[in-house]
């Protein structure tokens, strides 16, 4: 009697239909002030055999994006029920109906897109820009939204007679959904007050997020019952992109040139509220631009909230003896005398070596 083993064989089955809907935007300063989450939907298009509608946000589709322009395309409800992989680019048109430049697109990725779903992108151009640009011309711009639409990846693994099929599993979607919920302001429960602006918020998420939160939102802290919790000492937009990591665990986009200084209130911010991985984004930023001129401050941060790499970084930049003297010379360096002066025996030490 043969004592063979059991065959085995498998397959990967991956098909994909790509097309694309031509959105023209005609009279464009007219859109402008449609308000912030209002959109302008196209004519129902067809790829894929799925029925689909771009959404396009004159205002952006958050508070985040009021200078932008953002654009989704949706899904059209399927009774099907079905999930789907869907890969978008998007190009700006020249005058001829070319596509010339991608304003957008999901490189090397698939978006999981269920019957009523969207993918699309949140500051796809800022309006400034495309307003100076050649392509809006008597007030008219067209942008092509280019779709590649693929059926979720099955495999087939066959032994002997048994045959199982498994669905290739999507990266997680759950912090879109919980940004989503904290910008619609759906189901809100109470609210931070800060800097004379009011976030609405959910007391369960933020508690879930932060241990601080957790003892003065669920814990016998007078804050418990409150409706309305007031935050001291922090400007609201430092406040805003916290509220962003709580939900999203990631930051909003910040301007490059705000970047570093957002960084340091955000690290203190951090520190306050125990969101250690919060702080740990912020000290990498600001372990990458140490210079002479932040130098002072970010050493005092350091040593301030604890933050031993950073303040490590800062000795390292410091061990420089050009780098010292400019430092000296700064303003910050007077701050750090003042509110550290622990921190320049340790300095003075470390120099001697």
């Amino acid at each position: 009697m043969s004592n063979s083993s059991p065959s085995s064989a498998s397959a990967i089955v991956a098909k994909a239909a790509t097309g694309w809907h031509d959105l023209k935007i005609e009279g464009h300063s007219l859109t402008k002030g449609l308000g912030i989450g209002e959109f302008i939907r196209s004519e129902t298009f067809v790829i894929a055999g799925h029925r689909w509608r771009i959404r396009y946000y004159p205002d952006g589709a958050a508070s985040d994006d009021a200078d932008w322009i953002d654009v989704y395309v949706h899904r059209e409800n399927n009774t099907d029920g079905k999930y789907i992989m869907v890969k978008l680019h998007i190009n700006i048109l020249d005058h001829d109906g070319e596509p010339v430049h991608a304003l957008g697109k999901r490189s090397n990725r698939f978006d999981r897109c269920g019957p009523q779903d969207a993918v699309g992108f949140d500051r796809l151009a800022k309006r400034r820009d495309l307003e100076e640009s050649r392509y809006l011309k008597d007030d008219c711009f067209s942008i092509r939204c280019h779709l590649t639409v693929r059926n979720e990846i099955r495999t087939f693994k066959r032994q002997s007679s048994a045959t199982t099929l498994v669905t290739a599993v999507p990266p997680s979607n759950l912090h879109r959904h919980l940004l989503d919920l904290l910008t619609s302001q759906q189901g809100h429960d109470m609210s931070f007050k800060v800097g004379g602006e009011t976030f609405p918020a959910h007391r369960y998420i933020v508690a879930a997020r932060s241990p601080v939160f957790m003892a003065e939102l669920l814990g016998p802290m007078k804050e418990k019952a409150a409706a309305c919790i007031r935050i001291d000492g922090m400007e609201a937009k430092v406040f805003k992109a916290m509220l962003h990591f709580i939900y999203a665990d990631s930051l909003p986009k910040i301007d490059e040139d705000e970047n570093v200084e957002m960084a340091q209130h955000l690290l203190v911010a951090a520190d306050r509220y125990n969101l250690e991985r919060l702080k740990l984004m912020c000290e990498e930023t600001l372990c990458k631009s140490i210079s002479k001129d932040t130098a002072a401050t970010t050493l005092a941060l350091a040593e301030q909230h604890g933050c031993d790499g950073l303040k490590k970084s800062c000795f390292e930049f410091l061990a420089s003896v050009d780098n010292l003297k400019a430092v000296m010379a700064s303003d910050g360096f007077a701050h750090l005398k003042s509110s550290c002066p622990s921190i320049l025996e340790v300095l003075v030490t470390n120099l001697a070596r």
